[in-house]
């Protein structure tokens, strides 16, 4: 176990809206909004009246009338994150990205050269306001864990050192929302029993917990609660699933939109998969009914494939499957993940099927898009359609 607080966390502050707010001087210190029928994220401003990612276009309206809504610019927000994640790897090369705004940073091998870990968090958070003109929160910790909550907490634009001796003051009084894996669902079932610190489910045995949770999460929520977190930085793992999904607010969706909306999703997925050199074997279709209630459909391909054309029957196929619930429940959220990825180099060629004009399309398709962006080029039924349309990739949290 590490005996020093050498872990950083950083994560940039309300991402979406920060970058609009970085490059239209005018939105600055105003209420933001980024999105249409649904907020994707929102600025510091528009949060402090309540609003908040994922929530219905019309609810966040009423919170706060005054918001400006703008639609949501992927290309923007993907090249802020490169040039953040250029100085992360700049200031060390053990650095584990999380999502398209957070990563983990280890730094305890950089004292002799640029100093202690808190002046490294100091020094990064310079470079990245000055370099790239967005605010960044750092927590530094001996543990992952630890260091992911203290940069909440620090939030917004903070830093904040929790060093080993005083991890127990720090951690313990912290309601149990703040543990990593803790939902809204988790929280409320240990508010059933009365747990609603750190503390008091630090104070249980592990085998309570797990009867209250379940075996595999009971266990990892204790043990996070009693500090127990021994996972270093890992810069070599890569992921073992991608996905993307659009909250939908709470109006009626046709069948078409529907389709329209996967589209788009299994349109950037796959490309993903091609720009990575990775394959997938799995795809799983996420939905999240109008009661909230959540769903999964899911199906494992013959061979692994990137092949755009062969994800779209697939993710169609599960979606008919949900129709019927759809129409009677209705939906507010719809995602789709790719998994059991593989290096495309493994992939065996599926004989006797030739795919060779669908192989042909997505690399003109991927060309244009690289070199004239990712709008230049889309399909008929997407045309005319307004930003608010668009699937971007939600942040882990904003």
């Amino acid at each position: 176990m590490r005996g020093e607080a050498t872990v950083l966390h950083a994560d940039l502050d309300a991402f979406y809206a920060s970058v609009e707010q970085r490059d239209a001087p005018a939105l600055r210190g105003r209420p933001v909004i980024v999105g249409g029928g649904v907020v994707l994220a929102a600025s510091y401003e528009a949060k402090a009246r309540g609003v908040r990612t994922a929530m219905g276009g019309r609810q966040a309206l009423e919170l706060c009338p005054d918001a400006i809504v703008v639609p949501p610019r992927m290309e923007a927000y993907s090249a802020a994150s490169k040039d953040v994640f250029a100085i992360f790897r700049d200031t060390t090369p053990l650095v584990e990205g999380l999502s398209i705004d957070e990563a983990f940073l280890e730094v305890g091998g950089l004292r002799r050269i640029v100093g202690t870990p808190e002046e490294v968090g100091v020094r990064l958070r310079e470079r990245i306001r000055a370099e790239v003109g967005l605010a960044i929160s750092v927590g530094v910790a001996r543990t992952k864990f630890l260091a992911k909550v203290a940069s909440a907490v620090s939030k917004p634009d903070g830093l904040l050192v929790v060093e080993p001796e005083r991890e127990e003051e720090f951690l313990l009084p912290l309601p149990v929302e703040r543990l990593w894996g803790v939902g809204a669902v988790t929280a409320e079932k240990l508010q059933r029993y009365g747990i609603r610190t750190v503390g008091q489910l630090a104070e249980l045995e592990s085998a309570t917990a797990e009867r209250m949770l379940g075996k595999a999460v009971g266990a990892h929520l204790h043990a996070l609660a009693r500090l127990r977190d021994p996972r270093p930085v890992d810069t070599t793992k890569r992921r073992g699933s991608i996905g993307s999904q659009r909250a939908l607010g709470r109006g009626p969706r046709s069948a078409e939109e529907l389709d329209l909306i996967l589209t788009q999703i299994v349109d950037r997925l796959a490309r993903r998969l091609r720009d990575g050199d990775r394959v997938c074997r799995s795809v799983v279709l996420r939905l999240r009914f109008g009661d909230f209630a959540k769903a999964t459909r899911s199906r494992t391909l013959g061979s692994a494939t990137d092949r755009t054309a062969i994800l779209l029957t697939v993710a169609r196929a599960l979606l008919a499957t949900a129709l019927p619930e759809i129409d009677e429940r209705g939906i507010t959220l719809i995602g789709l993940s790719l998994s059991h990825l593989d290096h495309a180099d493994r992939m065996q060629p599926e004989l006797p099927i030739d795919w060779g004009d669908e192989q042909r399309l997505d690399t003109v398709l991927d060309t244009l898009r690289d070199r004239f962006g990712a709008m230049s080029v889309s399909r008929a039924a997407q045309m005319g359609r307004d930003p608010g349309w668009s699937s971007p990739i939600l942040p882990e949290h904003e």
